[in-house]
């Protein structure tokens, strides 16, 4: 039971991190219909600028702000600079541009930091906590509060304020967002920003247990995009549900059957479930008329 237990919480917590990278995924769909393949960048800038930081002598906390705000001008400058000028491509050419900007981050990250991996200190210590018999580390409980909090302040934004309900128009519909007003381009700015906000947060939480370098971010994208697809596409309920199932189903593989063939585990499990729901596990059905 011990040992299922600490499977379990260390499940949770890496399906956290694959729920915050699809939130991220998420809310650019929603906003733009483009699927943002540099999302994993984002959680290496929050871990990497926030390591870097706080070795120059920076606070921890205010080392996390700039790793977040340097994340957000980075999603602003990609939207501006590359998604912008190409409105009206094709889904393919906009994902072109994605894996480019990706590769590009990736390229600037090993220059600015270095090829090494780093970690952070647990923010409230390296004791772990016993629960029924399993050490958990109480970095754990960080990723797994900050999650709950960013869905919950994601969900406030979204259904309680003006802004918020500008984002779900333009998500709905960009030309009949446009006609009573909104602006759509600021619109899509903002998710790019908001996006990039949420991954630099799961890359600071997570980095005092996995490390971080210049290029995990790439592993980090294609996690986030499965449990987004997973949970369906669009739905932010989803991005969560399919980040914890892809968590669990990878730490549960790896530990009762093997840790080699860990990321084989999650990756069949979606092909299965897609090829029965297209649609994922809470995405909505969708009917074209012709």
């Amino acid at each position: 039971m011990s040992e299922f237990l600490q499977l379990f919480f260390s499940g949770l917590t890496v399906g956290a991190v694959y729920a915050l990278v699809a939130l991220g995924f998420t809310l650019i769909y929603n906003a733009s219909d483009v699927v943002n393949f540099a999302q994993g960048e984002f959680v290496m800038l929050g871990g990497m600028v926030t390591v870097f930081a706080s070795a120059a002598g920076i606070p921890l906390p205010v080392a996390a702000l700039i790793a977040v705000s340097v994340a957000v001008a980075v999603g602003l400058l990609l939207y501006w600079l590359a998604i912008a000028p190409a409105r009206g491509a094709s889904a393919v050419s906009i994902i072109i541009i994605t894996i480019g900007a990706s590769i590009l981050l990736k390229g600037a990250a090993q220059i600015a930091f270095d090829k090494q991996f780093h970690r952070l200190p647990a923010f409230s210590g390296d004791a772990p906590i016993d629960v029924l018999g399993a050490s958990i580390q109480s970095q754990s409980f960080w990723v797994l509060g900050g999650t709950a909090t960013a869905v919950l302040i994601l969900y406030v934004f979204l259904e309680k304020t003006l802004v918020g309900k500008a984002v779900l128009a333009t998500s709905a519909s960009r030309l009949a967002a446009r006609l009573v007003g909104i602006n759509t381009a600021t619109i899509m700015a903002l998710a790019f920003g908001g996006s990039a906000a949420i991954g630099a947060i799961a890359g600071i939480l997570v980095t005092p247990i996995t490390l971080t370098s210049y290029d995990v971010g790439t592993m980090m994208a294609l996690k986030g995009f499965a449990a987004a697809m997973l949970g369906g596409m669009g739905n932010p309920l989803g991005a969560v549900v399919g980040g914890l199932l892809l968590g669990l189903l990878e730490t549960l593989g790896a530990g009762y059957v093997s840790s080699t063939y860990k990321d084989g585990f999650a990756f069949v499990m979606i092909l299965v479930i897609l090829f029965a729901m297209p649609q994922g596990l809470l995405g909505r059905r969708t009917v074209d008329r012709v």
